[in-house]
């Protein structure tokens, strides 16, 4: 196996990663099945975010004192907001704006931050890939 195609927690990627290291597989919506990227679209990125537990979107923008989730460090990076097919966005959230699907509204399956308008950040665990 090769070593870049393995992350971090051990889990082997190389199904879901090309040499290039772009996503092999169409990403798709865990609980609808809608598509949110085609393949090639995407790098696969380490990096460690912190994202709410998935919740319908009227649930995600309300800023509790204490929000459950995740860190999750295996992303798909995607550099601009019309590579996606069907994605939508949360209103800001300090600084931040989590990706939720667009057809049914759950979320987040991802993030982005205002201060970089090219980076866009998929959780892999938060998708499936076809």
């Amino acid at each position: 196996m090769d070593n870049n195609q393995e992350s971090k927690d051990g889990t082997d990627r190389s199904d879901l990663v090309s040499e290039d290291g772009k996503n092999t597989k169409s990403v798709l919506c865990q609980r609808c099945g809608s598509k949110v990227l085609c393949p090639g679209m995407a790098v696969f990125t380490e990096n460690e975010l912190f994202l709410p537990s998935m919740r319908k979107k009227s649930g995600l923008s309300n800023t509790e004192a204490s929000v459950d989730g995740d860190t999750l460090t295996s992303h798909w990076l995607v550099d601009d907001m019309f590579s996606f097919e069907n994605v939508g966005f949360t209103k800001d959230v300090g600084r931040i704006k989590y990706l939720i699907c667009a057809d049914c509204e759950i979320g987040p399956i991802g993030w982005h931050c205002l201060d970089d308008k090219k980076k866009f950040y998929v959780a892999l665990d938060r998708v499936n890939h076809e």
